[in-house]
């Protein structure tokens, strides 16, 4: 029997929370993914390894969100003759969702350098934990692209279907969202209101607490990347 979602079978939603997953959720479960992240997890994980860390798992996240990237036969020579292989065939946009999508942007961007780069500023609101945008620029022909939504964490699900909103307002059709950490009910949002949009992440946590963060998390991936704590 075939699904219309892709995700590992070994994980099941908490049963507090029910959905039909009609939104593709892919689980990265690369052993080098699953280190890294336990090392962002840790508390005492100072910010410049943190910003090491989430470069290196943002390259590993990407390579596995863009395996479905078109191509084209090309040929090059080879200092021995001609080889033929391919190349990338369609324009990709990364859109980080500020300000913690910073620190998974240059990682996309070692993987794809022609990638164009559009922002979408999203500030939370502590007591509501609803977002409000304050920026937003992206690049023409969003419609011919493939967006590559960035933003760690995937907690109410609040900002990713702002940014979403945004991107499909503005032409975007194949959109995608890579986070770090996704809990269930970030899940269900973006499922309810985009889904068509793939979630690639290497986690799906517990759910929220009543602050709105997910547990058991890594606290505020900003903070702890940019040492405002």
């Amino acid at each position: 029997m075939r699904y219309p979602f892709r995700i590992a079978l070994r994980w099941r939603p908490p049963r507090r929370f029910v959905y039909s997953l009609r939104v593709a959720v892919k689980i990265v479960d690369h052993p080098l993914v699953q280190d890294i992240l336990l090392s962002l997890r840790d508390v005492t994980t100072e910010p410049d390894s943190f910003r090491r860390m989430a470069v290196r798992i943002s390259v590993l996240l990407a390579a596995e969100a863009l395996r479905s990237l078109p191509v084209r036969e090309a040929t090059v020579e080879s200092p021995l003759g001609i080889a033929h292989g391919h190349r990338v065939a369609t324009d990709v946009v990364v859109v980080p969702v500020l300000r913690a999508g910073l620190g998974m942007l240059d990682a996309v961007l070692e993987l794809v350098p022609g990638a164009r780069v559009g922002h979408i500023g999203l500030q939370r609101d502590e007591m509501t934990a609803v977002a409000m945008r304050y920026y937003a620029k992206f690049p023409p022909g969003l419609a011919d692209s493939h967006v590559l939504m960035i933003d760690p964490m995937l907690a109410t699900g609040g900002s990713a279907v702002e940014a979403v909103d945004l991107l499909k307002e503005n032409g975007a059709r194949r959109i995608q969202i890579l986070c770090i950490v996704a809990a269930p009910e970030g899940i269900a949002h973006v499922e309810r209101h985009h889904p068509d949009v793939d979630i690639f992440t290497p986690v799906v946590d517990r759910g929220l607490n009543e602050r709105k963060f997910i547990l058991p998390g890594l606290g505020d991936f900003g903070d702890r990347l940019y040492g405002t704590l």
